[in-house]
């Protein structure tokens, strides 16, 4: 069993930058993701990391702008958002799975509890 929780969201300005981390409990060598929903809208992929942190793979609407990574010492993944803008308005989860990066959020097993960012214009 695997508990993920994610901090660090919040309201800011467009062009800011935001720091999300998602901490992991119990023992797992798993894949990490990113995902958000915004109201009215599916959940969507943002960004992942494998196991070992050699590979990554991002949204096309983020790519440039987020950065994903990972201290397996800290059972931690981060995502560093930058030049941020209001259309990245949206909860954000943190998924886990044993099976690699995937961009369909049915291919994870755990899931957070979510963490809001707000972008205003």
């Amino acid at each position: 069993q695997v508990q993920l929780v994610e901090s660090g969201g919040g309201l800011v300005q467009a062009g800011d930058s935001l720091r999300l981390s998602c901490a992991a409990s119990g023992r797992s060598r798993s894949s990490r993701s990113w995902f958000r929903q915004a109201p009215g809208k599916e959940r969507e992929f943002v960004a992942g990391i494998n196991w070992s942190g050699d590979s990554t793979y991002y949204s096309n609407s983020v790519k440039g702008r987020f950065t994903i990574s990972r201290d397996n010492a800290k059972n931690t993944v981060y995502l560093q958002m930058n030049s941020l803008k209001p259309e990245d308005t949206a909860v954000y989860y943190c998924a886990a799975n044993s099976l690699g990066i995937a961009t369909e959020s049915r291919a994870y097993t755990y899931w957070g509890q979510g963490t809001q960012v707000t972008v205003s214009s």
